[in-house]
């Protein structure tokens, strides 16, 4: 199956199938762990009930999705060590300490409080309760914090030394941290998370809209979805044109495989929509084009000059056409999420909001865009980077572990059969879980944790011998 195929090949496939497998539900569960912060917000200021209803069906979809971000994630982390051991040698003294403090400030942070949010109303009391929640919410955000760092720390490398032995070693931690790109990446990744959740529970509202337009609940999720949507994705949409700045600063090769600018512009550079990326003849083919906007949204100038790939060694260019239809459907998919918002503010304001059902049908539709999206951007970061592992300092093909492909390859098989199996069957509970209305009782959850063997309350035993003889 993977005959020709290098050991450094196999584990970047690797591991970007599993990181893509594991990246949609922490997108999903940081933007629902701060929607059930609000929910529960709400239910303790005004008391309606229907804030509760939501609560109670968001909590238990967002305990499956929890736990299935976290098993995920698990295997990564000794990928590190089997495929890209030299990487985390020469690296460890950095990245190591940034992901233990991930562990320890963040994931205990939202494990330790996940049990009372989702047991311990009626035992801990609504304040505490909702301490408890909100601890969750912002040890998801903290999560995300600490490996956004390390990720950006590898795009935009900063503070650090280099050792006797070849290793990076931090010199000034505050720099490591709050590295050049970390700021922009950060509020990019978390906008993008609630917008992920956002068109989820729009196109959960939606759906129960279409069978019953009187529900309540599902009146009220998609209204909040929606006004989210509207607010949100422009400013995502400026968060990103920001983030891209920074890239063409630090970065500057990644954003001309984004924009397909194979050849440098000395008075003003195209903004080419579509087209064909030729890499063998450098041009992009069949280019929708328009001309000079590229300098204008990058350089804020219709007649700057813009550096394209011919100045670029060949050993030094990322995989072009990956990257530059990527970060095309990463933008799409952000302006169809503006153009949906915006469609619902209209109907919104004539009082058409419930009723408009190619509305609700679009919100279906557009139920996975946040996933997709969230894919397409990490493809657009981390396929730009290339050939980098930290940006401009160590090469990939300097990253990897002395490894045999068939032993990747045999390994990267057993990923995708038991990923695709496991995690499927979990995406399918969940979407039998979105599927019932918010007012159902029971989701095929228990609603109080499973008793551990020994505190089992004891059955009554018959004192009947008769069964004995």
């Amino acid at each position: 199956m993977f005959d020709g195929a290098s050991a450094e090949l196999l584990a970047r496939f690797q591991f970007a199938f599993t990181v893509s497998f594991h990246i949609i539900f922490p997108a999903f569960s940081i933007g629902l762990a701060s929607y059930l912060a609000v929910l529960n917000g709400l239910w303790l200021r005004t008391r309606d009930e229907t804030y509760l209803t939501l609560f109670t069906y968001w909590k238990k979809i967002f305990a499956v999705a929890f736990g299935m971000g976290v098993v995920s994630g698990i295997v990564m982390s000794y990928q590190f060590g089997t495929n890209w051991s030299v990487f985390s040698d020469k690296a460890g003294p950095v990245i190591g300490p940034l992901m233990a403090y991930e562990v320890l400030s963040a994931f205990f942070l939202e494990a330790g409080f996940l049990g009372i949010m989702l047991f311990g109303r009626e035992r801990v009391g609504d304040k505490l309760h909702m301490l408890a929640t909100f601890m969750v919410a912002f040890g998801t955000l903290m999560s995300a914090t600490w490996i956004l760092s390390v990720n950006s720390w590898m795009q935009t490398p900063a503070g650090y030394g280099m050792n006797e032995v070849g290793q990076f070693i931090p010199e000034d931690w505050w720099k490591v941290v709050f590295n050049p790109s970390f700021p922009y990446r950060l509020v990019h990744m978390v906008l993008a998370a609630y917008l992920t959740t956002a068109f989820v529970v729009a196109a959960v509202g939606a759906l129960h809209l279409l069978r019953d337009r009187s529900d309540a609940e599902a009146r009220r999720m998609f209204s909040m979805a929606m006004w989210m949507a509207v607010i949100v994705t422009p400013l995502q949409i400026l968060a990103g044109d920001q983030h891209g700045l920074n890239t063409l600063e630090h970065q500057p090769v990644k954003v001309m495989a984004m924009e397909g600018h194979f050849d440098s512009h000395d008075h003003g550079a195209p903004l080419i929509l579509f087209g064909i990326p030729n890499v063998e003849e450098k041009r992009i083919d069949y280019a929708v084009e328009i001309p000079k906007l590229s300098s204008l949204i990058l350089k804020h100038d219709l007649n700057a000059p813009l550096a394209g790939l011919d100045t670029v060694p060949d050993d030094e260019e990322p995989p072009i056409a990956i990257v530059f239809w990527s970060f095309r459907v990463m933008v799409g998919l952000g302006f169809a999420m503006l153009g949906v918002g915006l469609w619902a503010l209209w109907r919104r304001a004539r009082g058409r909001l419930y009723e408009d059902r190619w509305l609700h049908r679009a919100a279906m539709m557009m139920g996975p865009s946040g996933f997709v999206a969230v894919l397409a951007g990490w493809v657009t970061t981390e396929v730009g980077r290339q050939p980098w592992t930290v940006y401009g300092l160590l090469r990939t093909s300097d990253s990897i572990a002395p490894v045999e492909a068939p032993a990747v390859a045999a390994s990267l098989i057993a990923f995708v059969v038991v990923y695709f199996f496991v995690f499927g069957a979990g995406t399918y509970y969940i979407l039998r879980m979105m599927n019932k209305p918010a007012a159902t009782r029971h989701l095929g959850l228990r609603d109080g944790p499973m008793r551990a063997a020994g505190i089992t309350p004891t059955q009554q035993v018959s004192h009947d011998t008769s069964v004995l003889d």
